[in-house]
């Protein structure tokens, strides 16, 4: 080979090395996308309310209340009924007045780790190493026409969570997540956007979520109205109710 040629291939080599991403670039990216770090710890509790539709018409009032360290409560309420989801950092429970069931009852294990999961509004990717989930970059994949980044995240609980990062925001637009549920494999994806800024910090505002390869009309849409960051919140919120009272009390 010529050796202007050696020249011109090593310098490649080096420029492709110096661009190369890693999942550690991405993360980092992303916190700056959403704000940064320190904006990003700042929020203790987060409290936010819209709307809850299924099947494109049903639709339910819809509030969900975040406080660290790993704590998150969901409610759906119609006709003066709440169907409620929380998840006290050890256990997670469940009403579903809808299904007949109106006094809760606790989950199972693998039930409750999607609940878990998502009681970490930092993201399970933000200081996986600590947290015990390993993250990997796997490269492109096209979402709906966007180029997005794949983030791979194994975590603690025994799950995986594919992340898709948006090329230019770093706000992801997509979550694949496969999860074992009682024995069973369960795949579900989740499609975010409408990304606004709570005290600094971007959430999505647009949440679709179902099996994965779910039409529109089975797949679970909430919008976010309102968000509030910082509001106070009591621990017991989200502890498994005392009593029927407390269970069925009205909303926090």
């Amino acid at each position: 080979m010529h050796a202007r040629m050696v020249v011109f291939t090593a310098l490649l080599g080096f420029a492709l090395a110096a661009h190369a991403v890693t999942a550690e670039d991405l993360i980092a990216k992303n916190i700056a996308a959403r704000g940064g770090a320190d904006k990003l710890a700042a929020i203790h509790t987060l409290k936010l309310q819209g709307q809850m539709i299924f099947g494109g018409s049903f639709k339910l009032a819809y509030t969900q209340w975040l406080k660290r360290p790993g704590k998150l409560r969901e409610e759906a309420r119609l006709q003066g009924l709440a169907q409620v989801q929380a998840w006290n950092g050890h256990q997670g429970w469940s009403i579903q007045p809808f299904g007949g069931r109106r006094d809760p009852i606790p989950m199972s294990a693998d039930e409750a780790k999607a609940l878990a999961e998502e009681a970490d509004f930092d993201g399970s990717w933000v200081d996986a190493k600590a947290k015990g989930n390993v993250v990997t970059y796997l490269g492109t994949e096209d979402v709906d026409g966007t180029n997005a980044y794949k983030l791979q995240v194994k975590l603690k609980d025994g799950n995986t969570l594919v992340v898709y990062l948006d090329p230019d925001a770093y706000l992801p637009i997509r979550e694949i997540a496969r999860r074992t549920v009682n024995g069973a494999p369960e795949v579900t994806q989740t499609d975010y956007g409408d990304y606004q800024q709570v005290d600094g910090v971007y959430f999505p505002f647009a949440i679709s979520s179902g099996p994965k390869g779910s039409t529109p009309d089975n797949r679970m849409q909430i919008s976010i109205a309102s968000a509030e960051a910082n509001v106070p919140v009591a621990d017991a919120v989200f502890a498994f109710p005392a009593t029927v009272a407390a269970e069925q009390g009205g909303e926090p």
